[in-house]
Protein backbone atom coordinates (compact mmCIF):
# COMPACT_ATOMS: atom_id res chain seq x y z
CA UNK A 1 0.00 0.00 0.00
CA UNK A 2 1.52 3.26 -1.28
CA UNK A 3 1.93 6.29 1.00
CA UNK A 4 1.91 9.89 -0.20
CA UNK A 5 3.79 12.93 1.45
CA UNK A 6 1.84 15.96 2.59
CA UNK A 7 2.94 19.20 3.78
CA UNK A 8 1.06 21.04 6.77
CA UNK A 9 0.19 23.71 8.96
CA UNK A 10 -2.02 23.44 12.18
CA UNK A 11 -1.88 25.40 15.67
CA UNK A 12 -1.35 23.75 18.87
CA UNK A 13 -2.94 24.33 22.57
CA UNK A 14 -1.05 27.78 22.84
CA UNK A 15 -2.07 28.83 19.35
CA UNK A 16 1.66 28.45 18.14
CA UNK A 17 1.87 27.25 14.59
CA UNK A 18 3.51 24.13 13.44
CA UNK A 19 4.81 23.09 10.30
CA UNK A 20 5.66 19.85 9.25
CA UNK A 21 5.23 16.76 6.88
CA UNK A 22 3.58 13.52 7.31
CA UNK A 23 3.05 10.22 5.30
CA UNK A 24 -0.51 8.84 5.20
CA UNK A 25 -2.74 7.57 2.16
CA UNK A 26 -5.39 10.32 2.39
CA UNK A 27 -5.50 13.75 3.40
CA UNK A 28 -8.41 12.79 6.04
CA UNK A 29 -5.71 10.67 7.55
CA UNK A 30 -3.19 13.43 7.81
CA UNK A 31 -5.95 15.33 9.73
CA UNK A 32 -7.00 12.72 12.09
CA UNK A 33 -3.48 12.14 12.81
CA UNK A 34 -2.81 16.10 13.80
CA UNK A 35 -6.42 15.59 15.63
CA UNK A 36 -4.82 13.07 18.18
CA UNK A 37 -2.11 14.88 18.71
CA UNK A 38 -4.12 18.02 19.36
CA UNK A 39 -3.36 20.35 16.71
CA UNK A 40 -6.07 21.98 14.89
CA UNK A 41 -5.01 21.40 11.03
CA UNK A 42 -5.02 24.86 8.93
CA UNK A 43 -3.08 23.66 5.77
CA UNK A 44 -2.58 20.56 4.06
CA UNK A 45 -1.31 19.94 0.64
CA UNK A 46 0.15 17.48 -1.23
CA UNK A 47 4.53 17.81 -1.35
CA UNK A 48 6.00 19.23 -3.72
CA UNK A 49 8.24 16.45 -4.66
CA UNK A 50 4.69 14.25 -4.35
CA UNK A 51 2.92 16.46 -6.84
CA UNK A 52 6.06 16.23 -9.12
CA UNK A 53 6.45 12.54 -9.00
CA UNK A 54 2.29 12.25 -10.03
CA UNK A 55 2.70 14.35 -12.87
CA UNK A 56 6.15 12.88 -14.08
CA UNK A 57 4.12 9.29 -14.27
CA UNK A 58 4.86 6.87 -17.21
CA UNK A 59 1.96 7.05 -19.74
CA UNK A 60 -0.95 4.11 -19.90
CA UNK A 61 -0.38 1.90 -22.60
CA UNK A 62 -3.38 0.66 -24.47
CA UNK A 63 -2.89 -3.01 -23.36
CA UNK A 64 -2.85 -2.02 -19.44
CA UNK A 65 -5.31 0.31 -20.03
CA UNK A 66 -7.71 -3.02 -21.46
CA UNK A 67 -6.09 -5.14 -18.52
CA UNK A 68 -7.04 -2.59 -15.61
CA UNK A 69 -10.70 -2.14 -17.29
CA UNK A 70 -10.91 -5.91 -17.41
CA UNK A 71 -10.02 -6.23 -13.99
CA UNK A 72 -12.59 -3.61 -12.97
CA UNK A 73 -15.27 -5.22 -15.11
CA UNK A 74 -14.79 -8.64 -12.96
CA UNK A 75 -14.64 -7.19 -9.64
CA UNK A 76 -17.60 -4.88 -9.84
CA UNK A 77 -19.87 -7.92 -11.52
CA UNK A 78 -19.00 -9.70 -8.26
CA UNK A 79 -20.18 -7.11 -6.16
CA UNK A 80 -16.95 -5.58 -4.94
CA UNK A 81 -16.93 -2.45 -3.25
CA UNK A 82 -14.85 0.22 -5.90
CA UNK A 83 -12.78 0.95 -3.13
CA UNK A 84 -11.45 -2.83 -2.50
CA UNK A 85 -11.52 -3.60 -6.37
CA UNK A 86 -9.17 -0.72 -6.94
CA UNK A 87 -6.91 -1.88 -3.95
CA UNK A 88 -7.27 -5.88 -5.08
CA UNK A 89 -6.27 -4.42 -9.03
CA UNK A 90 -3.22 -2.53 -7.15
CA UNK A 91 -2.08 -5.53 -6.16
CA UNK A 92 -2.53 -8.10 -8.78
CA UNK A 93 -0.65 -5.14 -11.41
CA UNK A 94 2.51 -5.96 -12.77
CA UNK A 95 2.79 -2.28 -14.36
CA UNK A 96 3.85 0.04 -12.00
CA UNK A 97 2.71 3.60 -14.08
CA UNK A 98 -0.68 1.51 -13.21
CA UNK A 99 0.06 0.99 -10.08
CA UNK A 100 0.71 4.16 -9.49
CA UNK A 101 -2.44 5.11 -11.60
CA UNK A 102 -5.10 2.56 -9.59
CA UNK A 103 -3.37 4.28 -6.54
CA UNK A 104 -4.01 7.73 -6.74
CA UNK A 105 -7.46 7.07 -8.23
CA UNK A 106 -7.91 4.90 -4.76
CA UNK A 107 -7.09 8.11 -2.91
CA UNK A 108 -9.26 10.41 -4.43
CA UNK A 109 -12.37 7.81 -4.35
CA UNK A 110 -11.29 7.57 -0.66
CA UNK A 111 -11.43 11.23 -0.17
CA UNK A 112 -14.71 10.78 -0.89
CA UNK A 113 -14.78 11.36 -4.82
CA UNK A 114 -16.89 9.06 -7.39
CA UNK A 115 -15.13 7.16 -9.63
CA UNK A 116 -15.57 9.01 -12.63
CA UNK A 117 -14.77 12.61 -10.80
CA UNK A 118 -11.37 10.92 -9.95
CA UNK A 119 -10.57 9.32 -13.62
CA UNK A 120 -11.71 12.84 -14.86
CA UNK A 121 -8.55 14.55 -13.29
CA UNK A 122 -6.86 12.40 -15.10
CA UNK A 123 -7.73 13.31 -18.71
CA UNK A 124 -4.46 12.09 -19.87
CA UNK A 125 -5.36 8.97 -19.45
CA UNK A 126 -8.84 8.36 -19.45
CA UNK A 127 -10.86 9.44 -23.11
CA UNK A 128 -14.22 11.54 -22.60
CA UNK A 129 -15.47 8.83 -23.92
CA UNK A 130 -14.06 6.69 -20.77
CA UNK A 131 -15.09 9.28 -18.33
CA UNK A 132 -18.31 9.74 -19.49
CA UNK A 133 -19.97 6.09 -19.64
CA UNK A 134 -18.51 5.53 -16.06
CA UNK A 135 -20.78 8.85 -14.64
CA UNK A 136 -23.65 7.20 -16.48
CA UNK A 137 -23.10 3.96 -14.80
CA UNK A 138 -23.00 5.56 -11.58
CA UNK A 139 -25.43 8.05 -11.90
CA UNK A 140 -28.27 5.06 -12.76
CA UNK A 141 -26.48 2.58 -10.47
CA UNK A 142 -25.85 0.64 -13.37
CA UNK A 143 -22.04 0.48 -13.86
CA UNK A 144 -21.43 -3.14 -13.25
CA UNK A 145 -23.63 -3.18 -16.18
CA UNK A 146 -21.82 -0.49 -18.88
CA UNK A 147 -18.44 -1.85 -17.42
CA UNK A 148 -18.26 -5.23 -19.88
CA UNK A 149 -19.80 -2.78 -22.95
CA UNK A 150 -17.32 -0.73 -22.34
CA UNK A 151 -13.93 -3.66 -22.06
CA UNK A 152 -15.67 -4.91 -25.34
CA UNK A 153 -15.77 -1.44 -27.39
CA UNK A 154 -12.34 -1.02 -26.11
CA UNK A 155 -10.79 -4.79 -27.50
CA UNK A 156 -12.82 -4.55 -30.50
CA UNK A 157 -11.02 -1.26 -30.86
CA UNK A 158 -7.81 -2.49 -30.34
CA UNK A 159 -8.24 -5.32 -32.22
CA UNK A 160 -9.32 -2.96 -35.33
CA UNK A 161 -5.95 -1.13 -35.11
CA UNK A 162 -4.11 -3.89 -34.38
CA UNK A 163 -5.79 -4.95 -37.87
CA UNK A 164 -4.88 -1.88 -39.68
CA UNK A 165 -1.49 -1.73 -38.44
CA UNK A 166 -0.52 -4.88 -39.23
CA UNK A 167 -2.14 -4.82 -42.83
CA UNK A 168 0.13 -1.91 -43.51
CA UNK A 169 3.37 -3.12 -42.18
CA UNK A 170 4.42 -4.35 -46.10
CA UNK A 171 3.49 -2.19 -48.06
CA UNK A 172 4.75 0.72 -45.68
CA UNK A 173 8.32 -1.62 -45.70
CA UNK A 174 7.92 -1.29 -49.94
CA UNK A 175 7.38 1.77 -50.00
CA UNK A 176 10.76 3.24 -47.59
CA UNK A 177 12.56 0.40 -48.98
CA UNK A 178 11.57 1.44 -52.69
CA UNK A 179 12.37 5.17 -51.80
CA UNK A 180 15.85 4.15 -50.34
CA UNK A 181 16.99 2.25 -53.36
CA UNK A 182 16.23 5.57 -55.99
CA UNK A 183 18.23 8.23 -53.27
CA UNK A 184 21.13 5.23 -53.10
CA UNK A 185 20.73 5.02 -57.29
CA UNK A 186 20.97 8.85 -57.66
CA UNK A 187 23.30 9.41 -55.29
CA UNK A 188 26.32 6.98 -55.84
CA UNK A 189 25.39 5.03 -59.41
CA UNK A 190 24.10 7.70 -61.85
CA UNK A 191 27.12 10.09 -60.70
CA UNK A 192 29.62 7.41 -62.31
CA UNK A 193 28.63 7.48 -65.25
CA UNK A 194 29.47 11.45 -65.23
CA UNK A 195 33.02 10.49 -66.09
CA UNK A 196 32.81 8.22 -68.62
CA UNK A 197 30.72 11.15 -70.26
CA UNK A 198 33.77 13.38 -69.26
CA UNK A 199 35.72 11.41 -70.95
CA UNK A 200 33.88 10.71 -74.52
CA UNK A 201 33.65 14.58 -75.27
CA UNK A 202 30.11 13.69 -77.05
CA UNK A 203 26.83 15.47 -75.98
CA UNK A 204 24.96 14.26 -73.34
CA UNK A 205 20.98 12.77 -74.04
CA UNK A 206 18.75 15.63 -72.44
CA UNK A 207 17.34 12.70 -70.22
CA UNK A 208 20.66 11.36 -69.25
CA UNK A 209 21.86 15.12 -68.58
CA UNK A 210 18.83 15.39 -66.40
CA UNK A 211 19.75 12.67 -64.17
CA UNK A 212 23.24 13.36 -63.73
CA UNK A 213 22.33 17.18 -62.59
CA UNK A 214 19.32 15.57 -59.90
CA UNK A 215 22.36 13.33 -59.11
CA UNK A 216 24.79 16.30 -58.56
CA UNK A 217 22.00 18.10 -56.31
CA UNK A 218 21.18 15.09 -54.38
CA UNK A 219 24.67 14.73 -53.12
CA UNK A 220 24.83 17.97 -52.42
CA UNK A 221 21.14 18.83 -51.40
CA UNK A 222 19.87 15.89 -50.47
CA UNK A 223 19.97 16.52 -46.90
CA UNK A 224 17.41 18.81 -47.46
CA UNK A 225 14.45 16.25 -48.28
CA UNK A 226 14.08 14.71 -44.30
CA UNK A 227 12.27 18.26 -44.45
CA UNK A 228 9.66 16.85 -46.41
CA UNK A 229 7.96 14.66 -44.09
CA UNK A 230 8.85 17.08 -41.00
CA UNK A 231 6.90 19.99 -43.25
CA UNK A 232 3.94 17.46 -43.77
CA UNK A 233 3.55 16.62 -40.81
CA UNK A 234 3.68 20.49 -39.25
CA UNK A 235 1.41 21.51 -42.02
CA UNK A 236 -1.07 18.72 -40.80
CA UNK A 237 -1.12 19.93 -37.40
CA UNK A 238 -1.96 23.40 -38.48
CA UNK A 239 -4.58 22.35 -40.24
CA UNK A 240 -6.10 20.72 -36.99
CA UNK A 241 -5.36 23.20 -35.06
CA UNK A 242 -8.52 25.24 -34.71
CA UNK A 243 -11.93 23.20 -34.31
CA UNK A 244 -12.74 24.53 -37.82
CA UNK A 245 -9.85 23.77 -39.88
CA UNK A 246 -9.93 20.41 -38.35
CA UNK A 247 -13.82 19.77 -39.20
CA UNK A 248 -12.47 21.08 -42.78
CA UNK A 249 -9.93 18.88 -42.59
CA UNK A 250 -12.34 15.72 -41.43
CA UNK A 251 -14.32 16.82 -44.26
CA UNK A 252 -12.06 16.40 -46.68
CA UNK A 253 -10.65 12.94 -45.30
CA UNK A 254 -14.09 11.62 -45.74
CA UNK A 255 -14.27 12.98 -49.55
CA UNK A 256 -11.16 10.43 -50.20
CA UNK A 257 -12.46 7.76 -52.46
CA UNK A 258 -11.29 4.58 -50.77
CA UNK A 259 -9.78 6.14 -47.05
CA UNK A 260 -13.41 8.43 -46.52
CA UNK A 261 -15.34 5.04 -47.08
CA UNK A 262 -12.87 3.29 -44.35
CA UNK A 263 -12.97 5.95 -41.69
CA UNK A 264 -16.85 6.33 -41.99
CA UNK A 265 -17.40 3.00 -41.49
CA UNK A 266 -14.42 2.53 -38.44
CA UNK A 267 -16.58 5.75 -36.57
CA UNK A 268 -20.21 3.73 -37.79
CA UNK A 269 -19.07 0.69 -35.88
CA UNK A 270 -17.59 2.44 -32.81
CA UNK A 271 -21.11 4.51 -32.74
CA UNK A 272 -23.53 1.95 -33.43
CA UNK A 273 -21.35 -0.65 -30.40
CA UNK A 274 -21.22 2.43 -28.32
CA UNK A 275 -25.15 3.45 -28.50
CA UNK A 276 -26.49 0.32 -28.57
CA UNK A 277 -24.33 -0.99 -25.40
CA UNK A 278 -25.73 1.87 -23.32
CA UNK A 279 -29.14 1.61 -24.78
CA UNK A 280 -28.97 -1.71 -23.47
CA UNK A 281 -27.78 -1.02 -20.60
CA UNK A 282 -31.10 1.30 -19.81
CA UNK A 283 -29.63 4.40 -20.95
CA UNK A 284 -31.60 7.17 -21.76
CA UNK A 285 -31.33 7.77 -25.91
CA UNK A 286 -29.87 11.62 -25.50
CA UNK A 287 -27.48 10.26 -22.97
CA UNK A 288 -26.76 8.01 -24.58
CA UNK A 289 -25.96 9.75 -27.67
CA UNK A 290 -23.95 12.60 -25.84
CA UNK A 291 -21.58 9.79 -24.37
CA UNK A 292 -21.56 8.34 -28.10
CA UNK A 293 -20.10 11.37 -29.66
CA UNK A 294 -16.97 10.89 -27.34
CA UNK A 295 -16.06 7.50 -29.62
CA UNK A 296 -16.55 8.94 -32.45
CA UNK A 297 -12.97 10.12 -33.77
CA UNK A 298 -14.02 12.18 -37.22
CA UNK A 299 -14.89 15.50 -35.91
CA UNK A 300 -17.23 16.37 -38.93
CA UNK A 301 -19.38 13.31 -38.03
CA UNK A 302 -19.75 14.57 -34.46
CA UNK A 303 -20.98 17.99 -36.03
CA UNK A 304 -23.49 15.81 -37.75
CA UNK A 305 -24.55 13.98 -34.51
CA UNK A 306 -25.13 17.56 -32.47
CA UNK A 307 -27.69 18.31 -35.13
CA UNK A 308 -29.01 14.81 -34.57
CA UNK A 309 -29.19 14.90 -30.61
CA UNK A 310 -31.42 18.25 -31.36
CA UNK A 311 -33.73 17.11 -33.85
CA UNK A 312 -34.08 13.98 -31.45
CA UNK A 313 -34.96 16.51 -28.62
CA UNK A 314 -37.41 18.27 -30.81
CA UNK A 315 -39.40 14.52 -31.07
CA UNK A 316 -37.45 13.52 -34.31
CA UNK A 317 -36.64 9.45 -34.44
CA UNK A 318 -33.13 8.65 -34.26
CA UNK A 319 -33.47 7.05 -37.47
CA UNK A 320 -35.52 9.84 -39.41
CA UNK A 321 -32.83 12.11 -37.54
CA UNK A 322 -29.75 10.81 -39.19
CA UNK A 323 -31.65 10.51 -42.48
CA UNK A 324 -31.86 14.01 -43.17
CA UNK A 325 -28.61 14.57 -42.02
CA UNK A 326 -26.96 12.25 -44.38
CA UNK A 327 -23.86 12.27 -42.80
CA UNK A 328 -23.59 8.08 -42.18
CA UNK A 329 -24.41 4.86 -44.32
CA UNK A 330 -27.54 3.90 -45.56
CA UNK A 331 -27.44 0.86 -43.81
CA UNK A 332 -27.38 2.71 -40.27
CA UNK A 333 -30.72 4.91 -40.07
CA UNK A 334 -32.64 2.56 -42.18
CA UNK A 335 -32.38 -0.44 -39.79
CA UNK A 336 -32.20 1.84 -36.76
CA UNK A 337 -35.75 3.18 -38.28
CA UNK A 338 -36.78 -0.58 -38.37
CA UNK A 339 -35.34 -1.15 -35.11
CA UNK A 340 -37.66 1.69 -33.59
CA UNK A 341 -41.00 0.66 -35.45
CA UNK A 342 -39.99 -2.98 -33.73
CA UNK A 343 -38.71 -1.85 -30.10
CA UNK A 344 -35.09 -3.53 -31.32
CA UNK A 345 -33.03 -0.63 -31.76
CA UNK A 346 -30.45 -1.52 -28.88
CA UNK A 347 -30.00 -5.13 -30.74
CA UNK A 348 -30.44 -3.78 -34.29
CA UNK A 349 -27.13 -1.57 -32.95
CA UNK A 350 -25.08 -4.49 -31.78
CA UNK A 351 -25.61 -5.96 -35.16
CA UNK A 352 -24.98 -3.04 -37.10
CA UNK A 353 -21.43 -2.73 -34.89
CA UNK A 354 -20.27 -6.05 -36.06
CA UNK A 355 -21.19 -5.35 -39.54
CA UNK A 356 -19.17 -2.02 -40.04
CA UNK A 357 -16.50 -3.84 -38.53
CA UNK A 358 -16.41 -6.40 -41.42
CA UNK A 359 -16.82 -3.96 -43.77
CA UNK A 360 -13.73 -1.87 -42.06
CA UNK A 361 -11.73 -5.16 -42.52
CA UNK A 362 -13.03 -5.45 -46.06
CA UNK A 363 -11.75 -2.37 -47.29
CA UNK A 364 -8.53 -2.81 -45.79
CA UNK A 365 -7.75 -6.04 -47.51
CA UNK A 366 -8.83 -4.26 -50.78
CA UNK A 367 -6.92 -1.21 -50.40
CA UNK A 368 -3.72 -3.64 -49.32
CA UNK A 369 -4.78 -5.74 -52.14
CA UNK A 370 -4.54 -2.60 -54.51
CA UNK A 371 -1.73 -0.48 -53.23
CA UNK A 372 1.14 -3.46 -53.12
CA UNK A 373 1.01 -4.39 -56.78
CA UNK A 374 0.64 0.00 -57.60
CA UNK A 375 3.64 0.41 -55.33
CA UNK A 376 5.80 -2.54 -56.72
CA UNK A 377 4.97 -0.95 -60.41
CA UNK A 378 6.09 2.42 -59.48
CA UNK A 379 8.97 1.71 -57.99
CA UNK A 380 9.76 -0.79 -61.08
CA UNK A 381 9.39 2.24 -63.25
CA UNK A 382 11.40 4.61 -61.42
CA UNK A 383 14.48 1.96 -60.92
CA UNK A 384 14.09 0.68 -64.32
CA UNK A 385 13.57 4.13 -66.22
CA UNK A 386 17.13 5.26 -64.35
CA UNK A 387 18.62 2.15 -65.68
CA UNK A 388 17.38 2.36 -68.94
CA UNK A 389 18.04 6.04 -69.38
CA UNK A 390 21.52 5.73 -68.02
CA UNK A 391 22.47 2.67 -70.30
CA UNK A 392 20.78 4.10 -73.79
CA UNK A 393 23.25 7.18 -73.09
CA UNK A 394 25.61 4.93 -72.90
CA UNK A 395 24.89 3.22 -75.90
CA UNK A 396 24.53 6.47 -78.03
CA UNK A 397 28.66 7.02 -77.13
CA UNK A 398 29.20 3.85 -78.76
CA UNK A 399 27.31 4.72 -81.60
CA UNK A 400 29.21 8.31 -81.95
CA UNK A 401 32.29 6.52 -81.49
CA UNK A 402 31.85 4.38 -84.23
Amino acid sequence: MSLSYYDYQAYDQQGLLEKGRLSAETEQEVINVLKSKKLIPVKIILSAEQSQKSTQKKGISRAEMIEFTQGLTTLMDAQMPIDKALLLLEGISESSSTRQLIEAIRRDVKEGKTLSQAMEARENVFSTMYISIIRAGEEAGILSQLLPSLERFMVDAEETRRHIIGAMIYPAVLFVVGILSIIAMLAFVVPQFATLFEDAGTQIPPSAAFLLALSRWMQYYGWTLIFIPIGFYFSWKWWGDSQEKKQHRDGFLLRLPVLGKLLLYKDSANFARTLGSLLSAGIPLLRGLQITRGVIENTQLVKQLKQVEVDVQAGLALGKALDNRKAFPVLLYKLISVGEESGRTASILNQLAVTFDGYVKNLISKLVALLEPLLILFLGIMVGGIVITMLLAVFSINDVGM
